[in-house]
């Protein structure tokens, strides 16, 4: 209770010091108005004074009363900083007497190991507990709470959170969180009960929580979360609806944790329904005259089963549509009218465009690293002009594939007050865009193989790239400096400068001894001709010197007395690729395809240099994926000269015919000298698996594959040209987005081979293959 009077009173401020201030003022504590003379403030040792006057509602000279002091109370303990408040009246003064809180001196955590400790400090600073704050006992009891709250989402259900606060001098505490981890609660036993239509394992395979097994210690999908488990009925009942089960239901769900809290069990009892097929499919509404155009948008097929998916994709594919005419919000009802007797539904979709709107301005959130106009730069859709879906949708896959970000979602927002304007936000969640790649090989003739690359793809948030690459192994070495620039004017011409040095040596088993190294550099232009399609231009300077010791191949014999140990060549280039790919690193749907040509008119080297590449990746399902890819390579010499042999097409290896050793295919001539061809076949099918209990994750998957290809000499007849001279392999994989890059391991066969091949049955890589 609050009491005033013109003695020494004092008022003790608590929330019902507040309460009772304003019931009883009053009553015999009441003080009645006065004019005040001086006001004083007591008690402080950090707050600067200022910052009490500025709270209280009087000044000198003006009139006291009991309401004045409720409300500097409140006022006060509104700022956080104090622990206790009193006024105190001597005569015609106020006395505000300050009890200041302690200050946080520190805030540290005994036995944190599920969550990143900076983290979890920048969280807990950003709700008020943090070095330098005033420390407050019920912010840090919620703090406490919510810590347990969020080791719950994680399955440690025994886990305990003690707070400790240590008296220090000057008035600092320190804040200790200690915590008893435990062990998290794996699910023992998931049971689906009632289903009579699809077996247990069946639906089992949908759920992404899983029993423990031999993959969950990395997956870790055998933590129970009821928000994941929500997700999992979800998928259940999707599976069930897409199969015609249209009233399919989950009736209950239980979960029982044992006495230890160490095993949980989860039971699932459905109801399944009977079978639904479409009777017919009816549009009502406004279609802008384009109703022949909607009717080829419909998936939904009469008398097929009932299938909520192509209903999903039917009325995304009418709003994406109606989004192309400027309707951003428009309304697509898909109304289902059930015949239980004869077990048919008949969909009427309606559909509603609603009205036009133009895009008032576009936003982009997320990117502390990223500048904006890298992200920018990509959007097909411009500020001022009418909403168009398409260009929108087109603008998102654009700012997926640069490959800087984790996600990108885009948001359409009604602009208050402006029926026809909207903003477009583009929120962004950024990746690691650095890496660090290695890969290794291992066989007996050229023992280890290694290489490696630092890559930085968004220099300083630029969108520009820069790479060091650097090899070595037994039959060579390499160091690559490239820096990329993707839009180099204001008309996206991209520009990349690359600088090399490299030397390599013969594959043979006859001990010959000698070495090309190559020296120089190229500047490509890269011209966007259409959405997906650009069109490369470049010139470079190479010079090539041939060193021998003994036991040179007879072709780089000729060519070395032709034209000398040193060569010089100019090569010009010309291509063109096409790329559709729904994203760079881990697709699963689009193409690419690609045509190079590089031709040295001037120079000692004077040649023609083709390569074309081709691969496409088919979604099987919702789970499986298809890669296929093809590349030919055909060189041939200009001006009635040799084919440099520095410009030889090698094959085997990781990114070419697997479990054939890197380089290792092609031509062998009667020295036993590997020295590769002009003319190159690679083809691989690849089928990626998602790997048990890795749910949905497509930066994780397994593979099989098979290889075919070989290299040949035209210009020789040390092997004939022809299928039979291909080589084959087939084996099983695993891909993995890695932190320190795209990491492939790939154990095989070869199916088709020679006895001089060279088998490398195992081998891994970090960094791209294709």
């Amino acid at each position: 209770m609050a009491a005033f009077e013109r003695t020494r009173t004092r008022i003790h401020s608590s929330l019902l010091t507040l309460v009772l201030a304003g019931a009883f003022s009053t009553s015999v504590w009441a003080v009645e108005p006065f004019k005040l003379r001086d006001i004083r403030i007591e008690g402080l040792q950090r707050t600067d004074p200022g910052t009490v006057f500025a709270s209280l509602p009087f000044r000198i000279g003006d009139t006291y009363t009991d309401e004045k002091g409720v409300a500097a109370l409140r006022a006060l303990f509104a700022t956080g900083l104090y622990k206790d408040v009193r006024i105190q009246i001597d005569g015609d003064a106020v006395v505000v007497v300050i009890e200041e809180r302690p200050i946080i001196a520190d805030v540290s955590f005994i036995g944190l190991k599920e969550f990143d400790r900076d983290a979890l400090t920048k969280s807990l600073k950003d709700v008020g507990i943090g070095e330098g704050r005033p420390f407050d006992r019920a912010l840090a009891d919620r703090a406490e709470q919510e810590l347990k709250r969020q080791y719950l989402t994680k399955s440690y259900y025994g886990a305990e959170v003690t707070t400790t606060i240590t008296p220090l001098e000057r008035n600092r505490v320190n804040v200790t969180f200690a915590v008893v981890e435990g062990e998290p609660a794996k699910i023992a036993d998931i049971r689906i009960l009632g289903n009579k239509v699809f077996s247990e394992s069946t639906l089992m395979g949908l759920f992404d929580q899983t029993k423990s097994g031999w993959l969950t210690w990395y997956t870790k999908t055998d933590r129970y979360s009821r928000t994941k488990l929500n997700g999992d009925l979800e998928l259940l009942s999707s599976y069930y609806r897409n199969r015609g089960y249209l009233e399919f239901n989950v009736e209950s769900t239980q979960v029982t944790i044992s006495p230890d809290k160490q095993h949980i069990s989860v039971a699932v009892t459905v109801n399944e329904g009977q079978p639904y097929t479409v009777a017919a499919v009816k549009l009502e509404g406004d279609y802008l005259g384009q109703l022949e155009n909607f009717k080829s948008l419909v998936a939904i097929k009469p008398g097929e089963p009932f299938n909520g998916e192509t209903v999903t994709q039917t009325t995304r594919a009418f709003s994406d549509y109606f989004g192309a005419f400027g309707y951003a919000f428009p309304r697509v009802e898909a109304r289902q009218d059930i015949d239980r007797a004869t077990g048919q539904v008949t969909v009427t979709l309606v559909s509603s465009p609603e009205r036009r709107a133009y895009v008032r301005r576009i936003s982009v959130a997320g990117n502390n690293k990223t500048r904006d106009e890298v992200i920018r730069r990509e959007f097909r859709q411009f500020e001022g002009a009418w909403y168009d879906g398409q260009r929108i949708k087109a603008s998102k896959e654009r700012v997926d594939r640069l490959g800087f970000f984790e996600s990108v979602e885009v948001d359409t927002v009604e602009v208050p007050g402006a029926p026809d304007q909207v903003d477009v936000v583009l929120t962004v969640k950024e990746r690691s865009t650095g890496a660090v790649t290695f890969g290794m090989g291992y066989s007996s003739q050229t023992k280890m193989t290694l290489t490696g690359s630092i890559r930085q793809d968004n220099f300083l948030g630029s969108g520009r790239g820069v790479e060091l690459e650097l090899n070595t192994s037994k039959i060579g070495r390499a160091v690559v400096v490239g820096l990329t620039d993707p839009y180099s004017n204001e008309d996206g011409v991209s520009r990349r400068l690359d600088l090399f040095y490299r030397t390599s040596r013969p594959l043979s088993n006859l001990g010959e001894v000698y070495e090309f190294a190559s020296e120089g550099g190229k500047l490509t232009w890269g011209v966007p001709v259409a959405e997906f399609d650009t069109v490369f231009f470049g010139a470079g300077y190479e010079r090539t010197k041939i060193t021998e010791t003994q036991g040179v191949p007879n072709n780089i014999f000729k060519y070395a007395q032709a034209f000398g140990r040193s060569s010089v060549s100019i090569p010009l280039t010309i291509g063109w690729a096409n790329d559709n790919r729904d994203n760079l690193l881990s697709p699963i749907s689009g193409s690419m395809k690609r045509v190079n040509l590089e031709f040295s008119p001037g120079g000692d080297a004077r040649y023609g240099r083709l390569n074309i590449q081709a691969q496409k990746f088919f979604p099987i399902g919702s789970k499986f994926t298809l890669m296929l890819n093809g590349e030919v390579g055909a060189g041939k010499a200009l001006g009635g000269r040799l084919y440099p042999v520095f410009k030889t097409f090698y094959a085997g290896g990781l990114g070419s015919v697997r479990t054939f050793e890197g380089g290792s295919l092609g031509p062998v001539d009667n020295t036993g000298a590997r020295s590769g061809g002009n003319l190159k076949v690679n083809l691989n099918a690849e089928l990626y698996i998602p790997v048990p209990g890795a749910g949905k994750d497509r930066t994780f998957r397994l593979f099989t594959f098979v290889d075919v290809g070989n290299v040949w000499n035209t210009e020789s007849n040390y092997e004939k040209v022809g299928i039979s001279s291909l080589r084959a392999s087939a084996g099983i994989g695993l891909s993995w987005m890695s932190p320190v890059g795209p990491l492939r391991l790939s154990w095989g066969k070869p199916i088709r081979y020679q006895p001089h091949d060279r088998i490398e049955r195992f081998q891994f890589q970090i960094g791209n293959s294709f």
